[in-house]
């Protein structure tokens, strides 16, 4: 089944979101080379692609686990909750409806 994935930053936290990204985004791939990932990316502060130092304010992934349990395990794992940049994570089931 699919999850909602929806986190929120810590304020203050873009440096160690930049530290980590490396690390965040290996995990993502991993998931997008077993097929189990639709999509993933971060939520600009402000209105723009490229929100510089106003930085993000959390991060949404949709992807495919066994479980809630085994989606809200693997996002509890996710490097960006042990930097602290996540003050909170969301898991909820999702189900596409479109496209």
């Amino acid at each position: 089944m699919l999850y909602l994935i929806v986190a929120e930053d810590n304020p203050g936290t873009l440096a160690q979101r930049r530290a980590v990204r490396p690390e965040h985004l290996g995990r993502l791939e991993e998931l997008q080379q077993q097929g189990r990932l639709v999509l993933a990316g971060p939520m600009p502060a402000i209105d723009s692609p490229d929100p510089g130092e106003a930085g993000f304010i959390g991060s949404a992934i949709v992807a495919e686990f066994d479980s809630l349990e085994a989606a809200e395990a693997w996002a509890q794992q996710d490097p960006y909750v042990a930097a602290g940049v996540y003050r909170s994570v969301t898991v909820r089931p999702y189900i596409r409806a479109l496209p």
